[in-house]
């Protein structure tokens, strides 16, 4: 057996022998107790002469061949959300082609998409304009056929003096759009802009406001997609619902206890780490839909070290890794990233990262993942 050194946080090196067999799960049938979106990240084109403040050049044949990667397995694709760089190296341009193309690809598949919807365009400006924003992008993901989520926007939580703004802005959104829509909360640890948003920092009013916005169209909520990484205040608000009104975790630190569920009820799931655990995930998922919780819990549990240290703090860099394993994994031929965002985590970050998920099996290719690990590692100098 071959032996990799890898380097720690305290700058030594540990021998690590890499594992010889995948455990990647071949497709299966469809989920029947849980509906499942994988947010999906973007393929930078690597040979585009840009800098990190150009615009975003994707590589848009690897980008759709990964999102038709997760549908195959049964997911949902969550596209241009924070996991594909939305507001860290995809403007509003950007997004608007990642959402147009991948509609379209979704349609010829016959996959499941929901889109983000948000103010990007936007640096700032009243909240009647910020509005206005939103029902841009709003047109722009109906017509292409897509479901829209309504993601969380800096300018308005700039702009907002209170909650009546937020109640008007999400208001006007949600009576005017044409099918039900997800409704996204995503916290300050994924975004610090996003502090105090439905008009409070206190996160017990925030969560009154974000309800009291629900509570008043339950026609047009189809669920609801909570990262806040606190598992007690998502059941408590899951519990709240109006009936109808689905939760879907976004907690990458607790989503099999979430998804699992209890007596009083479960969330379905919108999440991040489904992007490298995809295949893994839909056949736990799919251990579910049997009744069998503690199967389930056997397949997904061991996972969550995995999700805790790409998502460690800063949060908001944990695309940088969710990247790093689509590469590994051989799902990409490089380690590129838009806005130059491979270089946010550090090498220690990347070679742990590489021994959880080698643990776990996620690499089709175990041998393709530890010569590009040995590249990567080659790159900073430590020497096998």
């Amino acid at each position: 057996m071959s032996v990799i050194q890898l380097p720690g946080t305290g700058g030594e090196l540990r021998a690590y022998t890499p594992r010889c067999e995948s455990l990647v799960r071949a497709a299966g049938a469809a989920f029947t107790s849980r509906t499942v979106f994988s947010a999906a990240h973007v393929v930078a084109d690597p040979y585009a002469d840009v800098s990190p403040d150009s615009a975003a050049a994707v590589d848009w044949d690897a980008t759709l061949a990964f999102r038709r990667h997760l549908w195959s397995h049964g997911l949902g694709v969550a596209e241009a959300m924070d996991t594909a760089q939305r507001g860290m190296g995809l403007d509003w341009a950007g997004a608007a082609e990642l959402i147009r193309r991948s509609a379209a690809e979704a349609r010829a598949v016959g996959g499941r998409i929901a889109c983000g919807v948000g103010t990007d365009q936007l640096a700032d400006g009243s909240p009647a304009e910020i509005r206005k924003a939103y029902e841009e992008q709003l047109a722009l993901v109906e017509e292409s056929g897509a479901q829209a989520i309504l993601m969380a926007s800096r300018a308005l939580a700039a702009a907002a003096t209170g909650p009546e703004d937020y109640l008007e802005v999400y208001g006007q959104l949600l009576r005017q759009s044409s099918e039900p829509v997800i409704l996204h909360w995503l916290g300050p640890m994924f975004d610090p802009a996003l502090e105090g948003y439905w008009g409070s920092s206190d996160l017990d009013a925030a969560t009154e406001v974000f309800l009291q916005v629900i509570a008043a169209h339950p026609d047009k909520v189809d669920g609801i997609k909570v990262s806040l990484l606190d598992a007690r205040r998502e059941i408590e608000i899951r519990r709240r619902l109006p009936q109808g009104v689905r939760c879907y975790t976004g907690d990458d630190f607790n989503y099999p206890e979430l998804i699992a569920g209890d007596e009083q009820g479960f969330s379905h799931a919108l999440l991040g780490i489904f992007d490298p655990l995809g295949p893994l995930a839909a056949e736990a998922v799919r251990v579910l839909d049997t009744g069998d919780v503690q199967g389930f819990r056997e397949l997904l549990d061991p996972t969550v070290e995995l999700s805790r240290h790409l998502f460690q703090a800063p949060t908001r860099f944990y695309k940088t890794g969710v990247v790093f394993l689509a590469w590994l994994a051989g799902h990409q031929s490089h380690f590129t990233m838009v806005g130059g965002l491979q270089s946010a985590r550090s090498l220690p970050h990347f070679a742990r990262a590489y021994e959880l998920a080698d643990g776990l099996g996620l690499f089709p290719n175990p041998e393709l993942a530890e010569t590009r690990m040995r590249t990567m590692l080659s790159l900073y100098g430590v020497a096998q």
